[in-house]
């Protein structure tokens, strides 16, 4: 007899995969129950399905692969103990955030007429996703300032700060890091009243890590007390039930797709894919990796005529060519009831590098920029 996979029926790129190979069964979170994965040997999940006692015990699983960066919905301790191994795709969708964050920075900049290099960004978790998202804000003339507390234990102070230096110097403050419920590198409610309290000056914040970092109370009386020159955020701390009245103050909010690129879907699904062959010794080719992945609905050719136009406006214009965030936003606070809707069926959004850029009588250095970021860039004089 085949062994048996349940699958998340959400995750891309993934049915025919191990369909040669195995039993494999496609069921929504709210059908991954008990009953459901009794007789599994292995689950392909998302952050949905909180793998712990109530899911696994008395059952055959032996191998979960969630295909996503966080893991905070595994209880890990509980695996250990019933020898169940699991693995997660860190890095999976890190280019995908770096282009929400850059999206971000630089729609929400031309809105508010703010000159970016003016700035200084505090980076949060400099993980896979936050050192991507630092190299692009010191693409975009950005003051960068990192912190990341284990890092800095394990590789010396460098160019490490405190969380108080952030809070001290930072114009706007990015949130990249797990969510970590206790410990010396507890990270839950990371952004409180106390945090919020000792700022010095207006600041930005962003968080596309986890809802529970940022207190949504804290968040609420900081905007309320005039604390905050914007809010943006993509996590919330009881997605997908959300805060209405912390929605209305964010300038930017989205429903959990920060990471929901299509390639970075089909990173995590490669390595899930990946993994539970290996350790189940199935056969399958080596380094699997969906056939194809579609072509989003915009234009994958940007021209831009460069003619009185600052960097700043024209690495804009190409990166909002590439991803509009404020789609999303608008999405989101018209329909806020649909939020686990809008998430599980995300449109196709492809990375920078899926775009060819063309630029028409440049006179700065936005082609160099905008090849840092990824994109394929022709400059025409």
């Amino acid at each position: 007899m085949n062994m048996k996979i349940i699958a998340d029926n959400k995750i891309p790129f993934l049915k025919g995969a191990f369909e040669p190979y195995a039993d494999i069964e496609y069921l929504s979170p709210s059908e991954i129950t008990k009953d459901r994965v009794s007789d599994a040997d292995a689950l392909i999940i998302r952050t949905r399905t909180r793998c712990n006692a109530e899911l696994l015990s008395g059952s055959k699983v032996k191998f979960i692969a969630t295909a996503t960066i966080g893991y905070d919905h595994i209880d890990a301790v509980f695996c250990e103990s019933e020898n169940i191994n699991w693995v997660s795709a860190p890095g999976c969708n890190s280019t995908s955030v770096m282009q929400y964050i850059t999206s971000a920075l630089l729609m929400f900049a031309g809105k508010k007429s703010i000159d970016l290099t003016r700035l200084t960004i505090g980076v949060v978790g400099v993980g896979n996703v936050g050192s991507k998202v630092a190299k692009a804000a010191a693409i975009l003339g950005m003051k960068v300032l990192l912190n990341d507390p284990p890092r800095e234990r394990k590789e010396g102070k460098g160019s490490y700060v405190s969380l108080d230096e952030i809070i001290d110097y930072s114009d706007i403050i990015t949130f990249h890091t797990p969510l970590i419920k206790e410990g010396i590198d507890r990270t839950f409610h990371l952004a409180d009243e106390s945090f919020f309290s000792k700022l010095k000056r207006k600041i930005i914040i962003i968080n596309s890590s986890r809802g529970p970092v940022a207190d949504s109370v804290a968040l609420k009386k900081a905007a309320g007390e005039g604390k905050l020159n914007g809010l943006i955020l993509d996590v919330w701390e009881k997605e997908p039930e959300l805060d209405l009245e912390l929605l209305k103050l964010a300038d930017i909010a989205t429903p959990h797709i920060a990471g929901y690129s299509s390639d970075g879907k089909a990173n995590g699904t490669s390595i899930c894919v990946n993994a539970v062959n290996r350790f189940f010794n199935l056969g399958m080719e080596e380094n699997w990796k969906p056939s194809e992945i579609p072509l989003p609905f915009n234009p994958v050719n940007i021209e831009i005529d460069c003619r009185n136009m600052t960097d700043q406006q024209i690495l804009c214009r190409a990166v909002t060519g590439s991803y509009d965030i404020y789609e999303d936003n608008s999405a989101l606070k018209k329909s806020p009831e649909s939020f686990e809707k809008q998430r599980n069926y995300y449109k196709v959004r492809r990375e920078f590098d899926t775009y060819k850029v063309t630029l028409l009588n440049p006179e700065t250095k936005a082609a160099d920029k905008l090849t840092g970021l990824g994109f394929n860039v022709l400059a025409l004089k």
